[in-house]
């Protein structure tokens, strides 16, 4: 009897059991997973849970369990290993991350609930599983909080324990409303859990390349959904990734926006730039008929396109007829389409490249009479007049160039005068050159290179302002004292102004500096000379002209006999 009414009891109790467990339980917790995260050493660091919420692989845990990881994998209700592919979004604040797997297979994913269920509703917690038995949960909501963006945040009356964290919290209809947060209440009997639909919302942008809570988990990162601020974020994070690292994302980037002419662009400029091979050449050269293909502007992409040809080809490496001339067909096609200055502008920096001049000017001036006029396209007609050997108009047109920016003038002028005062001196126009380098000097407060003080210094020396000269060519030594042309300039100022023990002393740090510069032993030989030293100034002229300085011998000639 006793036992006939055990097994009564026992058949009720299941009975009731399975009347309480939700008919959407056993496929819910297959979308449940745990997480080993493993740090640099490859050492396990953490064990967590998380779950799917799409088919595709997508996955939401807790920031703490990823936060220094360098790889990660999951372990379905299945059992089976996956590895963690990428990271697509963090919140260090609320402690969620969102990822995707490298699956083989659609994942089973809980659907997301769009309704938050009102304060006393009843929530199950579904914890990862990989048994038969049901391991459901249920409890109440106690309070629901608004957070940014509409989320919610949960109090829940539900037992739990660190072993939960992460785990989903679903609506009487299967539907995840949260996830379990790293956070107990003091009786133990009140658990948290972030909105669900915050943790899918999680995603990345332009500027997750900066983002801290990202950049502290070392797998790596995925792509912003938004063909712009994908694009966007692969120009901010290029300078931290390796060439292979920075192709393979643009690869991903290509598979996940097919149509984009402008990441096939970059994909062949990268090939180009990082690899010189006929290889990386061949794969650059199909991307970019598939950037010209999927182009909506044609003419823009065969601007581009035809830069490409004309830095690509280097004395070192040639690949097939990409050369300056396949530039210039292709920037005149694109004129061809829409006659824009900035075409044209491209059109004679290739015939400038291609020392055609008088057709580099040609473009340039037709922008010039544009509104599209620049102190740029000044500058470019005026260098093609110059390289033509029309130095007059050369000038007249650098004389523009400066009148473009008005007055007074700002810093953005100072190196169109720096160019305008070496033109000037080009031209023994010397003063004037003095003028432009004094200009020059103001309008950047001083903050000027040793190769302005040697410019100016020359100059100086042509109008006879030594004394300015010899204070300008001793502050280029002080900035640059190891380049051997400011030392023997300023030796050569020494010795014009007789201070030939000042001339000696330099001659020597020279001949430290470089040895073998005859510059230097021919001025020293002829300072020892002068004051008196004859065998030892002898001794370094014939080094002078042993290492082939031709003045070396007459001076042999002239004071040695």
């Amino acid at each position: 009897m006793k036992k006939l009414l055990f097994i009564t009891l026992c058949m009720l109790t299941s009975t009731f059991s399975m009347a309480q467990t939700p008919g959407w339980t056993e496929k819910a917790k297959k979308s449940v997973f745990s997480i080993i995260t493993y740090g640099g050493d490859d050492k396990i660091m953490n064990t967590g849970n998380g779950f799917y919420i799409d088919e595709n692989g997508t996955g939401v845990s807790d920031y703490a369990l990823f936060k220094g990881a360098k790889r990660a994998v999951i372990v379905d209700a299945e059992g089976k290993q996956y590895p963690v592919d990428c990271i697509l979004g963090a919140n260090e604040i609320y402690d969620v991350v969102k990822f995707r797997i490298k699956a083989d297979k659609k994942t089973s994913a809980l659907p997301i609930a769009q309704t938050a269920p009102a304060k006393g509703a009843t929530v199950y917690l579904l914890p990862y599983s990989t048994q038969k038995q049901n391991t459901l949960q249920s409890g109440t909501v106690e309070e629901v909080a608004d957070i940014e963006g509409g989320d919610k945040y949960y109090t829940l009356h539900l037992n739990t324990t660190d072993k939960m964290v992460s785990c989903p919290v679903t609506d009487v209809n299967g539907e995840a409303i949260g996830l379990i947060q790293n956070v107990t209440s003091e009786a133990g009997q009140s658990c948290y859990a972030i909105g669900a639909t915050f943790a899918a919302r999680l995603s990345l942008n332009a500027l997750s390349g900066n983002d801290y809570a990202l950049n502290n988990i070392g797998i790596k990162k995925g792509l912003p959904e938004k063909e712009d601020q994908a694009l966007v974020y692969l120009y901010m994070i290029a300078n931290s990734l390796n060439a292979d690292e920075y192709i393979q994302l643009l690869n991903e980037f290509l598979i996940q926006f097919p149509d984009s002419s402008e990441g096939y662009l970059r994909r062949a400029t990268a090939y180009i730039d990082h690899h010189k091979d006929n290889e990386h050449y061949a794969l650059a050269e199909k991307d970019l008929e598939k950037a010209l293909e999927k182009a909506e502007k044609k003419d823009d992409m065969l601007y581009n396109i035809s830069k490409i040809y004309l830095l690509a080809s280097t004395p070192d490496f040639t690949y097939k007829d990409w050369n300056g001339e396949k530039a210039l067909q292709t920037i005149q096609q694109a004129i061809a389409i829409n006659p824009l200055p900035i075409y044209i502008q491209q059109e004679g920096d290739i015939y400038y490249a291609l020392k055609n001049y008088e057709k580099a000017f040609e473009s340039y001036d037709k922008v010039n009479h544009s509104t599209m006029v620049s102190e740029i396209s000044l500058f470019s007609a005026a260098k093609a007049k110059q390289m033509a050997g029309a130095n007059e108009e050369a000038l007249a047109l650098m004389d523009s160039t400066i009148t473009h920016f008005g007055t007074p003038l700002t810093t953005k002028a100072a190196p169109y005068l720096f160019q305008r005062a070496q033109m000037r001196a080009e031209m023994k126009r010397y003063r004037p050159a003095v003028a432009d380098y004094n200009e020059y000097y103001k309008l950047l407060g001083g903050k000027v290179s040793a190769l302005f003080y040697f410019s100016r210094e020359q100059a100086e020396m042509q109008t006879r302002m030594y004394q300015q000269a010899l204070d300008d060519i001793r502050k280029a030594v002080e900035l640059a004292p190891e380049e051997p042309v400011y030392l023997i300039e300023l030796t050569s100022a020494y010795i014009r102004f007789n201070q030939l023990d000042d001339a000696m002393e330099v001659s020597r740090k020279g001949i430290a500096l470089a040895p073998e510069n005859p510059d230097f032993y021919r001025m020293l030989g002829y300072c020892q000379v002068q004051s008196g030293q004859k065998e030892e100034g002898k001794k370094n002229l014939l080094k002078a002209k042993e290492l082939g300085d031709p003045n070396a011998g007459v001076l042999i000639e002239k004071y040695c006999k």
